[in-house]
């Protein structure tokens, strides 16, 4: 009767020395390849080499990496996991239950999985500007007397350059792009940054061109040729043709507009007062938001190419286009902030990054908004090399790490040297004494 069979009925490994059934005392068998003494086991997720630790996911895989312990030759003389130099039966006593997996030669690209949030790349309230100057025509839509609201965008409306954004008095609000919010009233011979995005924004709209508006550098500049585009928009929206833009006329954003709704307590007849928040909204542009745990900072990089899940399995891919500096998780008491590379916030949690991504194609989002997402980033990539999954690696002595490879021969482990990890497939790159084609045992299940 073997030990082996001995240690499973009675519920522990056989010490030296002691009885078993039949009076026979057993000696040890010796663990792993010929001269090594040394203890071993079965990779956990935490003791994957330090410079790839970080880079492989906190779930997944490493949840069913399954941990066997052998002590030492005295202590132990079960096989525990079945590595011996010999040959052995198929089906043995041992209570780790393993099967096996191919080594091949390929292609492997590092990834990470991270969960985020699909949602708008930025939000914007608009305003109701303030009074014009006395000398502005009453076209504004701002202008003296009683202002009220005539017509709203509705909910989830998209308004673009050169569209209606609201009216004043039956006075229409129209949206152009900018930077620099509406402040004053614009006339021919003023120059400034708002000249200069009102100068573009008729170019755009097709009311004016870049040679009647001279060199670029002068575009800062309201000359009669933007007088004469501008008036053109005027037309074209049934305001007073002046060629002149009164505060109120037009309102600058950055970019196209979703509605999401109107200001508080603003409804068509109600009073329009300056200052008051006419409506909120959100930009177009689609942008995925990743929380990173901060010991992932160096792993990342504006450029990285990544994929996103959405929620109706539909991959799409994109690429990080920021990454905010170390904040402090949302979970810290008090609000407190950490230290760059210290992994934790000052209430106790990790600390943490924002990592944004844009999508390649950012149709794809269609109308999601504030819908989670699943991204897998790449962070590098070979090719030609040897490839196992993560589970067959093996913790020897001294951080060194080896497979358990079976076939005819019999089972023996060759060392190892762990490459770049694929989160997402649960692979990685080795080097070593293998040939493609080879078995490797891996938990089985």
């Amino acid at each position: 009767m073997s030990t082996t069979g001995a240690a499973d009925r009675a519920g522990g490994p056989v010490v030296p020395g002691s009885a078993v059934p039949g009076g026979v005392e057993q000696a040890p068998e010796p663990l792993g390849p010929p001269g090594d003494d040394q203890p071993w086991a079965r990779v956990p997720a935490a003791e994957v080499p330090p410079a790839a630790r970080h880079r492989r996911k906190r779930a997944g895989w490493a949840a069913v990496v399954m941990v066997v312990v052998v002590l030492a030759a005295g202590l132990g003389a079960a096989d525990a996991a079945g590595v011996l130099t010999a040959p052995r039966p198929a089906a043995s006593g041992n209570a780790d239950a393993t099967s096996t997996a191919t080594v091949r030669r390929g292609a492997l690209t590092e990834q990470t999985q991270e969960s985020g949030t699909l949602g708008s790349a930025g939000s914007y309230s608009v305003v109701v500007p303030g009074s014009p100057s006395s000398g502005n025509t009453g076209s504004s839509a701002a202008g003296s007397g009683a202002q009220t609201f005539t017509w709203l965008p509705q909910p989830g409306a998209i308004i673009r350059q050169g569209q209606v954004l609201y009216e004043i008095n039956q006075t229409p609000v129209v949206l152009l792009y900018g930077s620099v919010p509406a402040y004053r009233d614009l006339a021919e011979g003023m120059t400034g940054s708002d000249v200069r995005e009102l100068n573009a924004d008729l170019v755009a709209l097709g009311y004016a061109t870049a040679a009647a508006l001279g060199p670029g550098s002068g575009w800062d500049y309201f000359s009669s040729e933007t007088a004469y585009a501008l008036g053109k928009l005027q037309s074209h929206l049934g305001l007073s043709v002046t060629g002149s833009l009164p505060l109120g006329e037009a309102a600058f954003l950055p970019t196209a507009i979703r509605v999401s709704g109107p200001g508080t307590g603003v409804v068509p007849g109600a009073s329009a007062a300056a200052g008051s928040v006419v409506l909120t909204g959100t930009s177009l542009k689609p942008v995925v938001t990743v929380d990173m745990d901060a010991s992932l900072q160096t792993e990342v990089a504006a450029g990285n190419k990544v994929s996103i899940t959405l929620p109706d399995g539909t991959v799409t891919p994109g690429v990080i286009s920021r990454i905010t500096a170390v904040a402090a998780s949302s979970s810290s008491a008090g609000g407190g902030s950490s230290s760059p590379g210290s992994g934790n916030s000052a209430g106790g949690g990790p600390a943490m990054i924002t990592v944004l991504v844009s999508l390649t194609h950012p149709q794809a989002a269609g109308n999601l908004n504030q819908v989670p997402v699943e991204v897998t980033i790449t962070t590098g990539s070979v090719i030609g090399v040897l490839i196992v999954p993560v589970d067959a690696l093996l913790a020897q002595p001294h951080g060194r790490y080896a497979v358990e490879v079976t076939g005819p021969g019999g089972h023996h482990l060759v060392s190892v040297t762990p490459g770049l990890f694929d989160d997402a497939a649960g692979t990685v790159q080795v080097t070593g004494n293998l040939t493609p084609g080879q078995h490797v045992v891996v938990p089985g299940s």
